[in-house]
């Protein structure tokens, strides 16, 4: 099992990041939260890790914070969610907005999801409070991580590569498109991804 890596952050493609570790390439796939939160190409980062085996695929998935691998761990294990709607789930919401629904019984704020219908709302909520029993206790703040924000740069093309990254987080091509209409101005595509999403959020 690979846990944690740390060397030269090769390229970032929202949802997918390239990590150099001693000479070898390692693909990872990593939500919104995680991405806008890396430094530009070339610095040296260090990422939790989860790995995924199939029968077609070794699938990488890679987490700035510690919690927010727990998290992920957590909601892969809920009936009906896979590694794909886990990443769509943490990329339209950080681990601490995420506890705040749970506890809040607010169906509506995950349904604005991508792939999160009603059911799997309440799913959600009834089996993340079973899992995480602390988080009724006030002292809770095991997932209250802060944001990162997203570095400048001159992307190739922010807004095709935002609407790729959307698309591959389960919004349909229309959706996505509303959702970066008027964000041509960010800095970055990680941070026009990030408005996108902060955007749906806010309904």
């Amino acid at each position: 099992m690979i846990g944690r890596l740390r060397g030269t952050l090769l390229d970032k493609q929202p949802p997918w990041l390239v990590v150099d570790v001693a000479g070898v390439g390692y693909e990872l796939e990593a939500s919104m939260t995680t991405l806008v939160a890396l430094p530009a190409a070339g610095e040296t980062i260090s990422l939790y890790t989860h790995l995924t085996v199939r029968d077609d695929a070794h699938l990488l998935y890679g987490f700035l914070r510690e919690q927010e691998r727990t998290l992920f761990r957590a909601l892969i294990k809920v009936n009906g969610v896979g590694p794909k709607l886990a990443l769509a789930i943490l990329s339209g919401m950080d681990e601490g907005a995420f506890r705040r629904c749970v506890l809040d019984d607010d169906i509506k704020s995950l349904t604005r999801l991508p792939g999160v219908g009603k059911k799997t709302a309440e799913r959600l909520i009834i089996e993340m409070r079973d899992r995480f029993p602390h988080w009724k206790t006030p002292e809770a703040a095991l997932l209250d991580g802060g944001e990162g924000e997203p570095p400048a740069g001159s992307p190739r093309d922010t807004l095709a590569d935002a609407e790729a990254a959307l698309v591959s987080l389960g919004y349909k091509p229309a959706e996505a498109s509303r959702m970066l209409a008027g964000l041509e101005g960010e800095p970055s595509t990680e941070a026009m991804i990030k408005a996108a999403l902060s955007r749906r959020m806010a309904g």
